[in-house]
Order: C-alpha cells, then sequence, then structure tokens
C-alpha cells in the first residue's frame, strides 16, 4: 500500500473481525472516513468486540471521525450504497465464500470510479501437510476443504471477468512452526481446515505423526476500477452506451 498514491474519502475494511487494521489506515489515509463490516450471523459476542473496537478505534483518532461499523444481511451483499468507497480493503477473507465472484462484483459495486480493491486470501495449498499425512496413513483428521480452492490464476480471471482494471497478483508460502502438535491442530481448526477441533489427550490416532508445522499459502493482489459507466457486459461482449462516445473536430 505504501505505494499507492490514491486519496479515499471513504473506506471499507471488509472484514476486520479482530480490529487488526483499522488503526494502521487511519495512519495511512487520515482525510478518509473509515468502516468496517461483520455479517449479521455472526455471535453477539463478536459483534460486541467489534462495536468495542470502534469505540477505542474513535478515542485513538483524537477527535477525528468515528470508526463506522456495517453489519452486512449475508456473505454476498453489503448495506451500503453503490460508488460509496474509495478503496475496500478485505484481508484473508474470500477463502470463506464458495464463489468469490459474487463479492468481487458487490466489491464493484461499492466502489467509486477510479477506486481500489485491495485483497488477500489463503489459496488451496494451505495446510497441505494435513492432507498429505491422512492420504499416506489411516490417520483421520477430519479434515475438510476451504470454502474456496481458488488459486492466484483463477481469481486474477474473475477480476478481469467482473470489469475491473489491471490486476496484480502474487503468492508466497508462509510456514508456521509448532512446539506442539495441540497447538497446530487449534490453529488448522481456526483456520476452517478441520471440521471439528482435536483434543489429543483423548485422541485415539498416532500423535507421533502429526505435523509441527503448518503451511499458510497467502494470495495477495489488488485492481482498480476505471470506466464505470463507460459500457457493461454480457456474454463476453462490451456495450458502450452512445452518450459516453465523444467526437473531435479536426483542424482545417
Amino acid at each position: 500500500m505504501a505505494i499507492v498514491k490514491l486519496k479515499p474519502v471513504t473506506l471499507l475494511i471488509a472484514p476486520d473481525y479482530p480490529g487488526s487494521h483499522a488503526g494502521w489506515l487511519m495512519k495511512r489515509f487520515p482525510k478518509a472516513q473509515i468502516f468496517f463490516s461483520a455479517q449479521a450471523n455472526l455471535p453477539i459476542i463478536e459483534l460486541g468486540k467489534l462495536r468495542s473496537a470502534r469505540c477505542l478505534w474513535s478515542w485513538l483518532k483524537g477527535g477525528g471521525k468515528e470508526v463506522k461499523l456495517i453489519v452486512t444481511p449475508n456473505l454476498a451483499t453489503f448495506s451500503s450504497a453503490a460508488n460509496a468507497y474509495g478503496l475496500v480493503w478485505s484481508n484473508l477473507w474470500l477463502q470463506q465464500l464458495s464463489d468469490p465472484k459474487i463479492i468481487l462484483a458487490e466489491f464493484w459495486r461499492l466502489l467509486t470510479e477510479g477506486g481500489l480493491l485491495n485483497f488477500s486470501y489463503l489459496g488451496p495449498d494451505t495446510g497441505k501437510e494435513l492432507r498429505a499425512l491422512q492420504s499416506k496413513t489411516k490417520t483421520h483428521l477430519g479434515l475438510q476443504a476451504l470454502p474456496s480452492a481458488w488459486d492466484m490464476h483463477d481469481l486474477g480471471d474473475a477480476l478481469i471477468e467482473q470489469r475491473y482494471a489491471d490486476p496484480v497478483m502474487d503468492m508466497e508460502y508462509l510456514h508456521l512452526e509448532y512446539e506442539s502438535a495441540q497447538l497446530m491442530l487449534h490453529d488448522a481448526y481456526a483456520l476452517g481446515l478441520l471440521a471439528a477441533p482435536i483434543n489429543l489427550q483423548n485422541w485415539q490416532g498416532d500423535q507421533l505423526l502429526l505435523p509441527k508445522k503448518l503451511t499458510l499459502e497467502l494470495i495477495y493482489g489488488h485492481a482498480w476500477v476505471v470506466n464505470k459507466h463507460l459500457s457493461k457486459t454480457q456474454n463476453q461482449y462490451a456495450f458502450i452506451s452512445p452518450d459516453q462516445i465523444q467526437t473531435k473536430k479536426l483542424k482545417d
């Protein structure tokens, strides 16, 4: 984000469950009104934490604009009007959606002309050590796939399909090493890789086979919204409104 010269008036964090980014984004974009979202089906205790964080952020701002909470009715829509935000920041969320195209279309609706979508998510290689263990042995971990198994190329194609401009994608592996297999399993469940938590004290499997390392495939990128009102697409064809066509007289 340091190289981005955008100066948004409004900014949406979608979502910001632990409140990890609002403070940093406030400093990066001090003149922007910050909004952050939470799904309506979040446990009430989590919504309470978000509201408490909002008050804290407002206080830290030192008399500036309050950070506002938006509760969204479901995973595909937001309660904001179209063209409401100059920047949408989405961190480690798209992997929770079965079809990221839906939310990409919603972000397109929310972004203003010239707006920027900045995102990251976990790719399909996340937790590959656990899948390798389960496939090679009889160890049953109750693994489950992330709802979205899209790699960076899939999402890049989806961005173009949804009319975003100049998408930039990248990927890297992060390797988490643990002192205990139990802690690794705790994180695996929190990431959505396990269908249910595993307590090794009550587990009947071979604990010696469990890895103490977990790979995260981190995919991240950004894309712009340009010429939003110039054309629309349908069945891979572009349609340009006649009132958007301009002519220029040539000098004699």
